[in-house]
């Protein structure tokens, strides 16, 4: 279990400093509930239950006394987030918290409020700042939401890391690492075994580079169990290749392997569990450069599923890389094939950086993602799979473009070309990820983001049990 969480027995005669949060329309109650020098207090320093807005309340010996938090509008799940952000060490209890915020909702903002990156700040490795600790809620099962924020810390760990140290060696040792740790087996083939074994596209988008591309593909649990495959995008760095990026287009591509972070953290969380599933996580792991041996628009390439495709672009790379994998993991027939992938401006110009689209044809699941989401406060949100829209993949030299001329709704047109390559799965979904925050809130600074995979984990536990 993290160390940011305190069982009770663990106090020893200590007194944990209560935590208070209001927002605007609850003023009064809250006001009228606070007496003696904690309500002069909050009277003195004009408190008025603002979104954000933090006061220590002092206690006896110059000690913090209390801790009140306002929560505005209340319309930020996670607001709680701002506590372990901001607060001294020491051990904390929920007190006057509105119920809806508090519990496992309020434990988990707990959490993730305390995660900070650090790896090359110095300073910050050589004194680390004292966490404050929580006294859990009654009820809280504090192992569950430690799996889940370390769950979110990995990805955005490995998000975060810059692309010189996070290329598809070290990609792979990831996953090999949880492999050796929960007994999975792991099986990489890399540079030019990828055309021997049929992997044709992810070694066309990853020959440019110095660091050789892979397929990493890790099996794990009772293979009688339901078959769920997590496929996710590993561009450790995309250029864009010879169509290449501008400046500003490129200052975030680290974060091109964002889905396969996210799929890996699911695939830590799936087994740290022990779900009843049969799990298969595969990430083509490719870096998108620019050298003699770079694939060219124009270009013809074969497929592991025998289509060929046009290259319109290859800054539309990852549909190729994903391509590949899911012909591979839709010949098992999964029960649930689930792809993640930053894959498109479109899918930021449709729902932002907040709301990850996603697309399956599946209505049960559809209907789950959505409930999960929202009970998770994991936001995901469906667009169609408009078959309409089919044609535009055509090519007039190949079966497939991977880059339509048709200059609309690029998220459908990219997830209706994935599509073509899955077959024989009873279910398939595809999240279109931006893995990255843009507008800092409590417990979500600047940064990589993990996106959907506490809905998904969610699902996959109602579904799968122990």
């Amino acid at each position: 279990m993290l160390k940011l969480f305190a069982e009770r027995a663990e106090l020893r005669g200590v007194v944990p400093i209560p935590l208070h949060a209001v927002g605007t329309g609850d003023m009064d109650r809250f006001m009228a509930a606070r007496k003696g020098p904690e309500g002069n207090w909050l009277k003195a320093t004009g408190f008025s239950g603002r979104d954000g807005e933090l006061v220590l309340v002092p206690g006896a010996n110059d000690a913090v006394g209390s801790a009140v938090l306002g929560l505005g509008a209340g319309r930020d799940p996670h607001a709680l987030a701002a506590f372990s952000e901001r607060l001294p060490t020491g051990f904390y209890v929920f007190s006057d918290v509105p119920t809806v915020f508090a519990g496992e909702r309020g434990t988990y903002a707990w959490a993730i409020g305390a995660y900070g990156f650090d790896r090359y700040r110095g300073r910050a490795r050589t004194t680390p700042k004292p966490e404050p600790r929580l006294v859990l809620p009654p009820g809280v099962d504090g192992e569950k939401i430690s799996r889940l924020a370390e769950g979110v810390y990995l990805a955005r760990d490995l998000i975060n890391t810059p692309a010189n140290d996070m290329g598809p060696v070290q990609l792979e040792a990831v996953v090999r690492d949880l492999a050796q740790k929960h007994g999975a087996r792991v099986h990489v083939t890399t540079g030019d075994e990828l055309l021997a074994d049929n992997y044709p596209m992810i070694h066309a988008v990853g020959r440019a580079s110095e660091r050789a591309p892979r397929l990493i593909d890790l099996v794990w649990g009772n293979e009688n169990h339901p078959k769920v495959t997590l496929v996710g995008k590993g561009v450790c760095f995309d250029t864009g290749g010879l169509d290449l990026k501008n400046a500003s287009g490129m200052s975030t591509m680290k974060k091109d392997m964002g889905g396969a972070a996210c799929m890996i953290a699911l695939a830590k969380m799936i087994m740290e569990a022990r779900l009843a599933l049969r799990l298969r996580l595969m990430v083509p792991a490719v870096e998108n450069s620019v050298s003699g041996s770079a694939f060219r628009p124009g270009d013809v390439l074969s497929s592991r599923k025998g289509l060929t495709v046009e290259i319109g672009n290859t800054d539309a790379e990852g549909r190729l890389v994903l391509a590949d994998a899911l012909t591979d993991g839709d010949q098992e027939s999964p029960q649930l094939m689930v792809c993640m992938a930053t894959l498109t401006g479109a899918a930021r110009a449709a729902t932002g950086m907040e709301l990850p689209p996603y697309f399956t044809d599946d209505e049960a699941l559809s209907a789950d993602l959505m409930r999960h989401g929202q009970a998770e406060h994991d936001p995901v949100w469906r667009l169609p799979l408009w078959r309409s829209y089919e044609p535009t993949l055509d090519s007039p030299v190949a079966d497939l473009n991977n880059a339509p001329e048709y200059g609309l709704a690029g998220a459908i047109t990219a997830a209706l070309f994935l599509n073509r390559f899955v077959v024989r799965a009873t279910s398939w979904v595809h999240f279109d990820i931006p893995a990255w925050t843009d507008r800092p809130k409590p417990g979500r600074r600047k940064g990589a983001e993990a996106n959907c995979i506490r809905a998904l984990y969610a699902l996959l536990s109602e579904r799968y049990g122990t």
